[in-house]
């Protein structure tokens, strides 16, 4: 269904311009939305490592007020494991996806995770002693995933193409490669961020809302594509990509933060 169809389906006009989309529908009928959020790059600026993500004061907070306002029917969905997510947001406490759906808390507590094994966790020890040598790489450990960062090295991306190719290789058909900005990640091969929000869409609060999902790379377009098809509405941070479908944009972090604070304010 394209954009303007969807906008003429919906109960009432909603402007198009993903910031005033969002004020609009969140603002008048709370109780109709479901809010999917991505982390990094998405409510938070991206860094330069993973552990050096910055998280304003106020941003928890924010988000806890704005999951009220909602009913419950906020959930956090990122590549990010959920101790670590959790620990980013604390002391607030939400539904989250994380490793790209591999693991999920569900409204009322109950966790889901892709199991580890010792073949695993020995690839992953692999792939940090073949990229010691190789200063800017980091290799982060998710338990189930495990992703090769070089924003630090963006030259070592030829080398960790085919590197995480033949790892992929190795730990068999039960995990996927997913390509993400300035990182190459293996994670289950059952897990996407769309799957997860079509989980979340099925539970209370979220069951019979509408969805609005909003992130930031190539690894949020099945979450996309999910909530374009069940009528929702898609925004992409930063600038519009000819290959997203996110229906709508929003500038920066910075601005969504902002959106953020005037709903609950």
């Amino acid at each position: 269904m394209s954009y303007r169809k969807q906008l003429l389906n919906a109960a009432k006009p909603y402007p198009v311009s993903g910031k005033d989309f969002i004020l609009t529908a969140l603002s008048t009928n709370p109780e109709s939305w479901a809010l999917f959020l991505d982390i990094d790059g998405t409510l938070l600026d991206l860094a330069e490592t993973p552990d050096a993500v910055a998280v304003p004061p106020s941003l928890p907070e924010n988000l806890d007020a704005l999951s009220r306002k909602l009913g419950g029917a906020l959930a956090l969905v990122t590549g990010r494991g959920l101790a670590y997510a959790d620990q980013l947001f604390s002391p607030a406490h939400f539904p989250i996806a994380g490793l790209h759906g591999a693991e999920r808390r569900d409204p009322d507590g109950r966790v889901h995770k892709a199991a580890e094994t010792a073949d695993f966790e020995r690839l992953k020890a692999e792939l940090v002693a073949a990229t010691a040598s190789w200063p800017g790489v980091l290799i982060e450990d998710k338990g189930a995933a495990v992703a090769a960062h070089y924003r630090l090295a963006p030259d070592r991306r030829l080398d960790l193409e085919p590197l995480m190719e033949r790892a992929l290789y190795r730990a068999g058909p039960d995990w996927a490669i997913q390509h993400g900005k300035m990182v190459i990640e293996i994670r289950p091969a059952r897990a996407n961020k769309g799957d997860a929000v079509a989980a979340f869409l099925a539970q209370p609060p979220f069951a019979g809302r509408r969805a609005i999902a909003i992130g930031d790379d190539v690894t949020d377009e099945t979450m996309f594509r999910t909530v374009n098809g069940l009528g929702g509405h898609s925004i992409r941070i930063g600038s519009r990509l000819p290959a997203s479908e996110a229906l709508g944009t929003i500038p920066s972090a910075e601005l969504l933060r902002g959106i953020i604070a005037a709903l609950v304010s």
